[in-house]
This record gives C-alpha cells, structure tokens and sequence, in this order.
C-alpha cells in the first residue's frame, strides 16, 4: 500500500506543475483521496462483502465529489486531477498512467449485468467534460478532447474530439508531441471545412467575374455586387486570408 500511494504521488507531482510536497497532494489532492477509498472498496467487493463496499464509495463521494463504483478497475499511476463530477461505472477498466480531468463520465448504456462500460488502454488524457460511454476501448496513448463524447472504439495513438466524437490525429500526425496535456488545443474539423468551401466560393467567384468581363455580362458583376460574401468568411481582403475570422466566428464571436 505504502509502496502503492508513493508511486501515485510521484506521478501526481510529474503530472501536475501544481503539486507541491509530498504531504501537499496526500492532504489537498481529492482524486487520491478518491483512489485510496476506491482501493478499500475494491478489496471488500471482490472478497464478496455486501453494503459496505458501496457505502466506502458513497462516502467517498460525499468528501471529494468524484464518484467510483467499488467494481472499476484502475492500473498504476492515475491523476484525477481536480476531480468534481467524475463519474466512473462498475465494469470500467482503466490502464496505466492516465489523466482524468473534472466532469468526466466513464458511464455504460445498457441495464442488463454484462460489460457496459469503457477499457482505457494506457498513457491516456481524458480532457475535462469528456464522456466515454459503453463498452468500448480506448487504445493506449490516446488523448480525448475537452467535452467530446466518445461512443465508439478508438484506436491507439489517436486523438478525438467533438460530439459525436472523432478522430483528428492518428500515428503520422503529431498534434501534441511537445505537451500531450494541451487537451484544450486540439483541431477544429469544422472551422477547416468551412474553411476550405470559403476559399472554393472566392475562386469561383472571381472565376465568374472573369467570365462575366470576357462576355460583357454586366448582370452578372451587379448580382455578384449585390449578394458579396459575409465579411466574417471574407476576411482581410489585403491578406487574402479570412482564417483568422472563421475561428472566431466558430467560437461565438459575432454570433
């Protein structure tokens, strides 16, 4: 046990820039507290004791916020950090060196006693809000965007987000290779595809101003005058660039 909770420690304080003392994450860090209760629970659940498991579990959340049925199974090395609204099911598996951030859900979507939860393969960043549902596995070395919902497999070395989730990076493609806990820097699909139908809209537009030129269609130049593209998509027209605008409209700006 002793060996146990100072290999937990350690990771917590490689993990987190935050973490002081030793004794600073064994007094002040809830998702230990959590795992030190989960480990009781654990250990009186498998040796068949009925109430008392889940009442250590109930307990436990009742202190730290973070719920965990006493069935989950945890590798070595786990940070859940910060911790409130985590929520991990009965039948969840979960390898070694993971980081889980608040508001998590490792949830199941059936009601009948079979495996109904998720596998979390090792080296993992679950980013905050993220919801991994069912039983599905996450590959090692994966990292899941901030408030994604995962419902499918994932594969290893893979990075998803968005709802549904899906994956943005895989092997060959490096989003993170400096600092894998970035999980709030992650690609936007979207912005890129609106992105690219932007700059398909320019070139044909200005593919039929020269049409309109060669047959001298005036008609043609007063319509395109008259219905021009949202300033929000068009951008600075000096730099020929309207990236900048998009992302900002994705993200609320002007909406």
């Amino acid at each position: 046990m002793l060996f146990w909770l100072n290999e937990e420690v350690k990771y917590i304080q490689k993990q987190d820039p935050a973490a002081g003392s030793w004794l600073e994450v064994l007094f002040c860090y809830p998702g230990l507290h959590a795992l030190i209760f989960h480990k009781a629970a654990h250990f009186l659940l498998k040796r068949k004791i009925p109430v008392i498991p889940r009442f250590i579990s109930h307990i436990s959340r009742w202190l730290t916020g973070i719920e965990i049925h006493p069935g989950a199974k945890f590798g070595k090395r786990i940070l859940i950090d910060h911790g409130m609204a985590v929520v991990i099911g009965e039948t969840t598996e979960v390898g070694d060196d993971v980081v889980i951030y608040q508001g998590v859900t490792l949830g199941g979507t059936s009601t009948k006693k079979v495996k109904r939860h998720p596998t979390l393969g090792s080296n993992i960043v679950v980013g905050c809000g993220a919801k991994i549902l069912g039983n599905i596995t996450i590959g090692d070395h994966c990292q899941i965007g901030a408030n994604s919902v995962v419902i499918k497999d994932v594969p290893a070395h893979s990075t998803v987000v968005g709802i549904p989730a899906r994956i943005v990076a895989h092997k060959g493609r490096k989003i993170h290779e400096r600092d894998p806990l970035n999980h709030n820097l992650l690609p936007d699909p979207e912005a890129d595809a609106i992105r690219i139908l932007v700059n398909k809209l320019k070139e044909l537009e200005e593919a039929v101003r020269i049409l309109s030129r060669e047959t001298n269609s005036k008609e043609v130049e007063k319509v395109l005058d008259k219905y021009p593209l949202p300033e929000f998509l068009v951008g600075d027209e000096s730099k020929k660039d309207s990236a900048e605008n998009i992302d900002d409209y994705m993200h609320g700006i002007g909406i």
